[in-house]
């Protein structure tokens, strides 16, 4: 699950951004100030941040600054009033990705933000409990064991733990996956799941890829 950084001082703002965005499928955290935006980025791992300009205690373009002075290629959009030349210019000096004018529309805004995303390079190495994806050597591991999978057991699996904490459906699976968009019989879908499974051999308790009943299935570390 890609997880984002909200630095915005006005509080409707951060709901409607906050509330919008996790129904996207993102983790998010949001801090109302500059300061205490630049701690949460210290303290965390973030895919992607949204700034306001105008924030307390820290501007926008100084926390854009200060992040970039740590050379990480975290991208950053502004989310401002400010709308000239000169000072998107300004922002765009200082580090930021992309700029979106307040008010914006929030559809627009989920591209925009797919759009950087998708510019980031994949970790080589995916993790879901004691399940380890390599993605350069093609491997799966169980506890530090090599498992052999199927080319479309191990593409189901790592679409799976890609999108790990988001409930990915048959419909997005057959899509994802299998390249099939148009109506087909998802029953597919499962027994590979049983493949993958029964390969993996984990324990009861074990259960990390639960299927969610009439909906397709989550991968989740997390209890």
């Amino acid at each position: 699950m890609k997880h984002l950084l909200i630095v915005e001082d006005e509080e409707g703002i951060v709901q409607f951004l906050k509330q919008g965005l996790e129904e996207e499928g993102y983790q998010i955290t949001a801090a109302t100030n500059g300061k205490a935006g630049l701690e949460a980025f210290n303290d965390g791992k973030f895919d992607l941040l949204l700034l306001d300009w105008m924030l307390p205690k820290m501007t926008g373009l100084e926390l854009c600054k200060a992040i970039r002075q740590m050379n990480t290629k975290v991208p950053i959009l502004f989310l401002t009033a400010k709308d000239t030349v000169q000072e998107t210019v300004e922002g765009l000096k200082a580090g930021a990705n992309d700029y979106i004018k307040k008010p914006f529309s929030f559809d627009e805004l989920v591209e925009r933000i797919k759009v950087q995303l998708r510019d980031q390079p994949e970790e080589e190495i995916l993790q879901l409990g004691p399940i380890e994806i390599n993605l350069q050597k093609h491997q799966v591991t169980v506890d530090k064991k090599e498992v052999s999978f199927t080319q479309k057991e191990f593409d189901l699996l790592h679409y799976l733990v890609k999108n790990k904490g988001k409930v990915c459906s048959r419909t997005q699976i057959i899509q994802d996956v299998w390249d099939i968009h148009f109506e087909y019989d998802t029953g597919v879908i499962d027994v590979f799941m049983n493949a993958i499974r029964k390969k993996l051999n984990l324990k009861v308790e074990e259960d990390f890829i639960k299927t969610i009943r009439g909906v397709g299935y989550i991968a989740n570390d997390e209890s």
